[in-house]
């Protein structure tokens, strides 16, 4: 068992670490922190530290660091979960309230949460599966081209220009559009998609070929529903701490690269007491991540589904900070997507 002292000295480990990225020393522990104990009792402490492999001696110095172990129990038992200050708290409001529909929130939300953090932030698109369609707009741009946008009531828009043949007059435009939203509006997603193919029978000569192409154009869009999807923001963060990975960070940037292993990856987070979930270090292996951690919290989009958003960085993170934040924004971007 460790002791609650030596607990202690793990924590000042870890945020001495984290903050200067040079192994910690018993002397430094002295000097920086109020133990009220000499050098050697702490490295007493230390020597227990290690004998349970929560800190490990680089072989270039005789301090100490954290091990993913380490680090895990830091973030179960120790971590200060302080709150975000009132300046970072309106920061978000003010950012995320200018959002015009989900997508501008969502773009929003990865590129705050990254320069809060100073990591790659992730955000996953809330599943629409529940999603009906609200209404969809048919609208010409040029004598060869519409612009098909799908909208549902999620806030979710989805567009696609589809080329015609000649120009449309606005009478047979609006018959069309009118044909598509009285099939649609109402549908959930799913069930519209399935109607599409009907869209055609019965239809005048004349539109068959038009509602052919806008057919076509609408069964893509609905295909976006269907798939789950990330967007990240803050990759170049990783190149700032590159000296915290072994090797090269391409491993972990193709890793962002396969959206379906980092979807599998939050699927597997369950989340604690506090609503947000860490994976760290050896955690991440089977995913292509062994030298990252994951910080996630879940959100609710205003169809009440549940999606997550995070960030990743090397073991060697700010969890304290990184877990106020991504709980924070979790929150916000909530209220924000169910109110508008």
């Amino acid at each position: 068992m460790v002791s609650e002292r030596s607990l202690e000295v793990l924590r000042v480990i870890v945020q001495d670490y984290v903050a200067s990225r040079e192994p910690v020393g018993s002397k430094g522990i002295v000097d920086r922190h109020s133990f009220g104990v000499s050098a050697a009792t702490i490295r007493n402490d230390m020597a227990q530290l290690e004998e349970e492999e929560l800190i490990s001696a680089p072989h270039t110095s005789s301090g100490r660091i954290p091990t993913d172990k380490g680090y895990r129990l830091f973030v179960d038992q120790l971590v200060d979960r302080r709150p975000l200050s009132p300046a970072q708290k309106e920061a978000i409001e003010t950012f995320l309230g200018q959002s015009v529909d989900l997508d501008d929130v969502l773009v929003r939300t990865v590129r705050l949460l990254s320069q809060i953090t100073n990591q790659v932030a992730i955000v996953q698109y809330p599943s629409f599966a529940r999603a009906t369609v609200r209404h969809v707009e048919i609208v010409g741009l040029s004598d060869h081209r519409l612009l098909t946008v799908l909208i549902t009531d999620t806030g979710r828009v989805e567009q696609r220009v589809v080329e015609v043949r000649g120009p449309i007059a606005q009478e047979r435009l609006e018959s069309v559009k009118a044909r598509v939203n009285t099939a649609l509006v109402g549908l959930g997603v799913e069930d519209a998609s399935n109607a599409l193919g009907s869209l055609v029978d019965g239809a005048p000569a004349d539109d068959v070929e038009l509602l052919n192409r806008i057919v076509a154009a609408l069964s893509d869009q609905f295909g976006e529903y269907r798939h789950d999807k990330l967007i990240m923001a803050g990759a170049a963060n990783l190149a700032r701490t590159e000296d915290d990975f072994s090797g090269s960070i391409y491993p972990v940037l193709e890793a962002l690269e396969q959206q379906v292993v980092l979807l599998r990856l939050f699927s597997e987070m369950a989340t604690d007491s506090h609503g947000v979930s860490a994976s760290i270090g050896r955690e991440n292996a089977s995913f292509g991540l062994g030298e990252t951690s994951i910080i996630t919290s879940n959100y609710r989009s205003s169809a009440g589904e549940l999606a997550r958003l995070g960030v990743l960085g090397p073991t060697r993170m700010d969890y304290s900070n990184n877990l106020a934040a991504v709980r924070a924004v979790a929150r916000y971007l909530s209220r924000q997507i169910g109110e508008n």
